[in-house]
């Protein structure tokens, strides 16, 4: 039999580096990962601080949280430091019982404060977006003093939050009060703002719509200059009217960015915390509580229940994943990148 030529003789044998173990091949050393570090190593750099600060403030926290969730740690059994003793802790790990008490209605009115979360996230969202798109399309034209409705309009935004609830909070005193006042100007009867639970949500609603507007106003104001006005000059010589440029020019070139907005607002409606505690504090009663307030009565008022608070916590940020998950997938199905 002829003897083997020597390229196959060099095919057949292994390479190498695989048989005596020395250098590995420079394709193994030249992986993705490798390459990806030794081209973008600066930016990586950068943000490795960022990465470490978050993880400490946020994971730590969230993994503190998660693991007292299936506890029953309370006031009574945390371990904690009176003068010079020291007292252990003495919780338990419960499984699921927390959550099953959540949802069951044991532990709370889980059920009708997450409907009344839901209307106040959805009322709140599409009144800052539909009153930052009109302000937004207002202030995209050519108005004398423009500049200084824009600064009008961006103080509510600029003005720190628990100053501005503050303030609507004394618009709404039942005997001080601006509103009231200008009632019994006009000879009318004065309203209990805060003392009724169907005005009291109608008025934190108002407060809460204040303070974002200028927020998806200046977001829609940069996407509106963002669109070619060659589109709009073409649209006016073809005879399209207004309102015609403003659905089929202006909605779709605002698309990609009215995405994103209406998320973030989701999800800071869905938490915002300082306008129903200053307002209302939850009341009349309990009836203008949203899930995360409540998450925070449990934790820091009364006898204090760290483990449901953990639980009810725990659950918003499954609701807002869920959220966010299912929204992706409809801009998915209607075309758009997110």
């Amino acid at each position: 039999m002829a003897a083997a030529s020597p390229a196959a003789a060099r095919r057949r044998t292994p390479a190498a580096g695989r048989v005596s173990g020395g250098r590995a091949p420079r394709r193994e050393r030249n992986g993705p990962l490798a390459r990806l570090w030794r081209t973008h190593w600066y930016a990586w750099a950068m943000i490795a601080p960022v990465v470490i600060v978050l993880a400490v403030l946020i994971g730590i926290p969230l993994s503190r949280g998660l693991y007292l969730s299936f506890t029953n740690a309370n006031e009574s059994n945390v371990g904690r430091t009176i003068g010079m003793n020291e007292i252990p802790a003495t919780y338990e790990f419960v499984g699921a019982d927390n959550f099953l008490a959540i949802l069951s209605g044991e532990l709370g009115s889980f059920w009708p404060r997450l409907t009344w979360t839901l209307v106040w996230t959805v009322a709140c969202t599409a009144l800052h977006y539909g009153i930052g798109l009109g302000l937004a399309v207002a202030l995209n034209r050519r108005l004398r003093f423009r500049a200084v409705y824009r600064m009008l309009l961006v103080l509510p935004w600029a003005v720190p939050p628990f100053v501005s609830i503050f303030i609507w909070r004394y618009l709404y005193n039942n005997d001080f009060g601006v509103f009231n006042a200008m009632l019994r100007t006009a000879g009318l009867p004065t309203v209990g703002w805060l003392n009724d639970a169907l005005t009291a949500k109608i008025a934190v609603i108002a407060v809460n719509v204040w303070l974002g507007v200028p927020f998806m106003m200046l977001a829609l104001l940069g996407g509106l200059q963002a669109i070619p006005k060659e589109l709009y000059e073409a649209s006016r010589v073809d005879g399209a009217s207004p309102w015609q440029q403003f659905r089929y020019i202006t909605i779709p070139g605002l698309r990609q960015i009215s995405s994103t907005i209406v998320l973030l607002g989701t999800i800071w409606s869905f938490n915002m915390f300082p306008v129903i505690y200053l307002v209302t504090e939850g009341g009349p009663g309990d009836s203008s509580e949203l899930l995360v307030t409540y998450a925070f009565r449990l934790a820091f008022e009364g006898i204090r229940n760290y483990s449901a608070s953990s639980a009810y916590g725990l659950l918003i940020l499954v609701l807002l994943i869920v959220l966010a998950v299912v929204y992706q997938r409809a801009l998915r199905r209607g075309g758009e990148a997110w």
